[in-house]
């Protein structure tokens, strides 16, 4: 395993994170398994685990709690609010009074009286950056979060929180949390070069595209994962977009077989390449799915192999950029982009 500072903190963390959004409904991962998958995690070297209050509205991080008991202080710990959590209006958001249950519900669920790294999971457009840093900030303060940082947020969204807790005296994020893979390049031209700048970790998701780059989807072979049967129009190979994945899995597949990789070991080093990527976090539902993953974790690819990847999804393109969380409001409604 290789690890790195994660941003500017001095926190070492391993390149690979295990993210728990599949512990348990969306995933079908029971305790069980879960613990095993933590259990071998960390055997590995990986240090960080990331959860969020909405991953089964809790169910997550609860488990997270129970396989974590009893050597807490071995984990960089993770997790994320703002995503609605109940039907009730003022159970999401970015809001002083929202973060601060949030966060002890969060504390309860996961059976410790702090986490390493809570995240904004979406820019708030109804919240003032003054608010939310503001609460963020005293949060801090009170021992309840070691740092903080932000999630899936647009570069211009980033940019603009670090001014603000310059203008205002508060805390800032430290830490940025995109969606990155071979198939979805797009924050290579905006997100990655702000977090560069101002010196902020990056943990990725999605590096594997949803299972795209598992090497379960190839040509002439049924889709049947989990990530399908809850989003099938991500993976009609009928429809323009996903044709294109799928035949940039195959030229992917080509380049990996040439350079003695699995592709989930081509996918997995490509985003870990990238130099102001910090971690991968992969979502494994399984002990097979994690041993497969982390065979990826000391990959280091050859200039010949990145060339080869460019050539075919070319830097800082998306090739289902409908597919992105982080689109600014104006370009979803549009009242806000007219006169």
């Amino acid at each position: 395993m290789q690890y790195r500072t994660l941003g500017r903190t001095g926190v070492r963390v391993s390149t690979l994170a295990l993210g728990a959004m599949n512990f348990g409904a969306i995933g079908r991962t029971g305790q069980e398994e879960a613990t095993a998958i933590v259990d071998a995690a960390l055997e590995s070297g990986i240090n960080v685990i990331d959860t969020a209050d909405m991953y089964g509205r809790g169910e997550s991080e609860e488990m997270v709690g129970k396989a974590i008991a009893g050597r807490r202080d071995d984990i960089v710990l993770a997790t994320k609010a703002v995503l609605p959590m109940s039907d009730e209006r003022n159970h999401r958001g970015a809001s002083r009074r929202w973060l601060t249950t949030a966060l002890d519900n969060s504390l309860r669920r996961l059976g410790v009286d702090h986490v390493d790294l809570y995240q904004i999971h979406r820019w708030d457009p109804a919240t003032s950056d003054e608010e939310t840093l503001g609460a963020l900030t005293d949060l801090q303060r009170a021992g309840k979060i070691r740092y903080f940082g932000s999630s899936t947020f647009p570069a211009h969204r980033i940019v603009q929180a670090q001014w603000a807790a310059r203008e205002h005296h508060l805390g800032r994020y430290v830490t940025e949390q995109p969606g990155y893979s071979v198939l979805q390049r797009a924050i290579e031209a905006h997100v990655l070069p702000v977090a560069e700048e101002y010196g902020l970790g990056v943990l990725a998701w999605s590096p594997l595209a949803s299972g795209w780059l598992s090497g379960a989807i190839r040509e002439g072979r049924d889709i049947a994962t989990s990530r399908a049967a809850l989003m099938p129009h991500r993976f009609d190979t009928g429809l323009p977009v996903n044709r294109a994945k799928l035949d940039a899995v195959e030229k992917l597949a080509a380049v990996a077989d040439e350079a003695g990789l699995t592709l989930i070991q081509l996918a997995l080093g490509f985003v870990t390449a990238h130099p102001a990527v910090t971690a991968a976090i992969i979502g494994p539902r399984t002990l097979e799915h994690l041993h497969s993953q982390l065979a990826a974790a000391d990959t280091v690819l050859s200039g010949d192999v990145l060339d080869a990847v460019d050539a075919i999804v070319p830097p800082g393109v998306d090739l289902a950029p409908e597919e992105k969380v982080d689109t600014p409001p104006s370009l979803l409604d549009p009242r806000l982009r007219r006169r």
